[in-house]
């Protein structure tokens, strides 16, 4: 790709998704935009990039936005959020709540390995927390990788990663080549398009948020705004867990690190009072 062909991209996403794209990740772009060359029928890269720019069509210019902004999952990435979460966080609240239900959002989740994972753990709880009501919610900005999500289908490389084998056993079944999860776990889980660089407030509010590895894809000014628009989402006692290698401070007041707690933040009162 050319340089000003590479622009172009990155002007699209940013304006869409708030995303910065590394110009000089080139074989990156290429391998991403790759499927989407083929699927829209263009001899090649140079060839979308030219109808990106003569034709400005939206539908063809989010789904260029969105094959560059999917991000990498995997059931229980990383595994210390989802260990405070069942240990901590999820008995904490329930302890609260009573019968409110608590609600449990992941942001920017892909291909729902994350959701699926805090259902299961859900679901496992279960016993633990009796007459807490927990609804799971999850969204992203591709259409295509919601889809995905909501068929609950998976391959055996995805399955591998992060998955425990009793958790296999436990909650999918075989489906050809692939491994289908059980209906009663995917229906835990409501889903949705969301564009975080959107107003937020419609959506209420929610007692835990997993927005984790993304804020880091965004500039300064998007970072600042969208970890705004989740601390207003968050009651005085919700937790926003973040990416592990992601942090607030230098960025914004409105969160307070959870002491102890790498990634989790609490909503800072002093922000709430002044919003």
């Amino acid at each position: 790709m050319k340089p000003e062909d590479v622009e172009v991209v990155r002007g699209v996403v940013l304006s869409r998704s708030g995303v910065v794209i590394d110009p000089t990740k080139i074989y990156l772009i290429e391998s991403r935009l790759a499927p989407l060359v083929r699927r829209e029928g263009f001899a090649s890269h140079t060839e979308l990039i030219q109808a990106v720019r003569s034709r400005r069509d939206e539908k063809l210019m989010w789904a260029l936005t969105e094959a560059l902004t999917s991000s990498e999952t995997s059931f229980f990435r990383d595994g210390a959020p989802f260990d405070q979460f069942r240990d901590e966080i999820l008995p904490e609240l329930a302890a609260r709540r009573g019968e409110r239900p608590i609600r449990v959002w992941s942001a920017a989740c892909s291909t729902g390995q994350e959701p699926y994972s805090l259902a299961m753990i859900v679901d496992a709880e279960r016993s633990k927390l009796p007459g807490a009501q927990i609804e799971l919610f999850g969204s992203d900005l591709s259409e295509r990788c919601l889809e995905k999500a909501q068929t609950g289908l998976y391959t055996q490389f995805e399955v591998q990663r992060g998955l425990p084998i009793r958790l296999l056993v436990r909650h999918f079944e075989p489906a050809d080549e692939l491994w289908a999860l059980s209906p009663r776990v995917r229906q835990m889980v409501r889903w949705r398009r969301i564009n975080l660089l959107a107003d937020l407030r419609a959506l209420g509010q929610f007692d835990v948020i997993f927005c984790r590895n993304v804020i880091s894809a965004f500039d300064e000014a998007v970072r600042r705004r969208v970890l705004e628009q989740l601390a207003n989402a968050l009651p005085e006692d919700g937790r926003l867990i973040l990416g592990l290698d992601e942090t607030v401070i230098g960025v914004t007041e409105a969160l307070q690190p959870v002491p102890g707690r790498r990634g989790v933040y609490a909503p800072s009162p002093g922000f709430r009072r002044a919003a």
